[in-house]
């Protein structure tokens, strides 16, 4: 099978994911399926099509309005060893179509935003584009998870011209506050440190928790001083 396609499957169906049987460099098994560079190709392409509608609604908004909802737009591939790791843990075979069935944050944007409320109107910009296909929302803002994260999350799947045919590729879409943004990443370094006794863990987590009603206190107290100068 010298010629796969990309949308041919080439893999295993693996049992239970265990970490200690992590191959060494599984990325390395990820990156030698045939047609992956192409297949990331079109995920950077997606969020390069998704990030240009954002900056475009961003600057029309500036020009009408001088408004600027958004602070900064961020944009990621997913690396080959977090792919091999989320198809394990989901009991997926490592193949080019499992990659593009099963995951569906390959391509990630990540939108900051001064203030809550413009987070729900860039939602509702992008809902407003015929063009974009919503497969999934999650408001951790109205919502927020037990230990406190806040972010709301959209996968989108948006139309990208290739030169020999249309394809529809998926992006995720989190959109957070400036103070959100700060709190989620430092979260996620300190769960990541290792050897914490549970004793310590739990009492990070129950000040990561107060933390983030905090920020989220503050949100809302900067969003009142902001209408108040109208």
């Amino acid at each position: 099978m010298n010629n796969v396609t990309i949308e041919e499957t080439q893999g295993r169906i693996p049992g239970p994911y265990m970490e200690k049987d992590m191959p060494a460099h599984p990325e390395d098994i990820v990156m030698s399926l045939s047609g992956f560079d192409v297949l990331m190709m079109r995920f950077e392409c997606a969020m390069l099509e998704m990030t240009t509608k954002l900056e475009i609604l961003n600057e029309e908004l500036k020009m009408v309005s001088d408004d600027s909802p958004i602070t900064s737009i961020r944009s990621r591939l997913k690396k080959p060893r977090s792919i091999y790791e989320k198809l394990m843990r989901q009991g997926n075979e490592i193949s080019l179509r499992s990659i593009e069935e099963n995951l569906n944050d390959v391509a990630g944007i990540r939108i900051i935003c001064a203030f809550v409320d413009d987070i729900y109107r860039i939602v509702d910009m992008i809902f407003q584009q015929d063009d974009i296909n919503v497969i999934e929302i999650k408001d951790y803002i109205s919502n927020p998870k037990p230990n406190g994260y806040r972010s709301y999350h959209i996968i989108v799947e948006i139309p990208v011209f290739f030169s020999n045919a249309k394809r529809c590729m998926r992006v995720e879409i989190q959109i957070r506050t400036v103070a959100m943004d700060f709190w989620a990443s430092q979260e996620q370094r300190i769960r990541y440190k290792k050897n914490l006794p549970p004793e310590k863990a739990d009492e990070i987590a129950e000040d990561l928790k107060s933390c983030a009603d905090t920020i989220a206190e503050m949100d809302m107290k900067m969003r009142a001083i902001r209408d108040k100068l109208g």
